[in-house]
């Protein structure tokens, strides 16, 4: 059984970015075994996570407890860290 990896994506409001983020996460979902989870960087848990991973910039994407990225997701380097196969181009 593959295990799941746990994202937790650090939103603000009217970030496309963030949405971007989302969508690319919901789209490699099953791909790469995600639970996805988005949390507002304004909220209670959102500020303790600012406060302890420390993101540059929304979106902070949290990779099974670690912070993965800040800003636009680089989509190769998460499938590089997750073993996911690339897409093939025809």
């Amino acid at each position: 059984m593959t295990p799941v990896h746990e994202v937790i994506v650090l939103t603000s409001p009217a970030c496309h970015l963030c949405e971007e983020a989302l969508e690319v996460l919901e789209g490699l979902r099953d791909e790469l075994s995600l639970s996805i989870r988005a949390v507002e960087m304004g909220s209670p848990e959102g500020r303790v996570l600012v406060e302890r991973f420390r993101p540059a910039v929304p979106p902070g994407v949290i990779v099974d407890g670690a912070l993965f990225s800040s800003g636009r997701l680089p989509q190769r380097k998460l499938r590089r860290l997750l073993g996911g196969a690339r897409p093939t181009v025809v």
